[in-house]
């Protein structure tokens, strides 16, 4: 798929712009990151990994959370979200691998930190957890995607010519259509798409987005949960039960692949368990920690 920009997409990142915008920025292998490293400076780190589509303010309610209980937070946009660079590139698995080992290395986060990955996140995090096992002191997963079936257009926008034209066209529309889907209140529904359209509004934001749908491997992934299902450090499995992006129908096969140490099913809760019940998220990761911390020290 080659670079685009379309309508709406008005503002350049630049240095310029950037120094009007929220969070700080680091340059990686890839391009600059925009990041959040904040909390009780002697905190444990929670490192996040969000969404197909989010910036890093999606994870406000819930690290504010976090804080209040003595944690430390790192948060960033992707690649092609939130004020992070719209890498001109394969948005591959590989790409979003390579921005957290640089960034935790960058920003000396080098004791072994919490992570927490969601909905494509998830996968993210796994792909990490998996080359870098010594580096997860726990590791939780909210919402995750990589059993549903790939989207039907995935294989289209591979292609350069039509891809490229079928993005540029449609693109806007796919997320709108997404974004529909994610929150079960109206209200928090209509946050998050204020949240997510500001960072869309930034030059090659649509491209960014169809090329990790076009190169991003989201489904089939029962292999990659059954790795991480065999590496022994601490995982939770969080899950919305009104979920209409990664149905909880996958529930089951998850927890039996991933075998994680605890698991939650959420009530009532869409897709962003996170986002939406930040409260509930924040006090089961928090005995789901001290619980782990307690069974290391035996």
């Amino acid at each position: 798929m080659k670079y685009f920009v379309v309508a709406g997409e008005t503002r350049r990142l630049d240095e310029v712009t950037r120094a009007e915008l929220r969070g700080d920025f680091i340059r990686c292998r890839d391009g600059i990151t925009h990041y959040e490293l904040t909390g009780p400076a002697d905190g444990e780190v929670v490192v996040f990994t969000g969404s197909l589509t989010t910036p890093l303010f999606y994870w406000d309610r819930l690290v504010g959370e976090l804080h209040a209980r003595g944690f430390r937070t790192l948060v960033f946009s992707a690649y092609g979200r939130g004020y992070s660079d719209r890498v001109r590139g394969t948005y591959d698995e590989a790409l979003f691998v390579r921005q957290i080992a640089d960034l935790t290395e960058r920003l000396n986060v080098t004791s072994p930190f919490h992570l927490f990955g969601a909905s494509m996140g998830a996968l993210v995090a796994m792909a990490f957890a998996r080359e870098h096992p010594d580096r997860i002191a726990t590791f939780t997963l909210a919402g995750p995607a990589g059993l549903q079936p790939a989207p039907a257009f995935a294989f289209l926008l591979r292609s350069e010519t039509l891809g490229t034209l079928l993005a540029r066209k449609l693109g806007s529309k796919m997320l709108d259509r997404h974004l529909k889907h994610n929150v079960r209140d109206p209200q928090l529904s209509a946050v998050l798409t204020a949240m997510v359209r500001e960072s869309y509004q930034f030059e090659g934001s649509i491209y960014a987005l169809c090329a990790t749908i076009a190169a991003f491997p989201l489904a089939g992934r029962e292999a990659l949960y059954g790795q991480i299902g065999s590496l022994p450090f601490p995982k939770l499995l969080l899950w919305g039960d009104r979920d209409e992006v990664t149905p909880i129908s996958s529930f089951d096969k998850v927890e039996a692949l991933l075998a994680p140490t605890e698991s939650h099913i959420v009530s009532p809760c869409g897709h962003m368990v996170p986002y939406e019940e930040p409260t509930e998220t924040a006090l089961r990761f928090a005995e789901f920690v001290t619980a782990a911390r307690k069974e290391s020290s035996r």
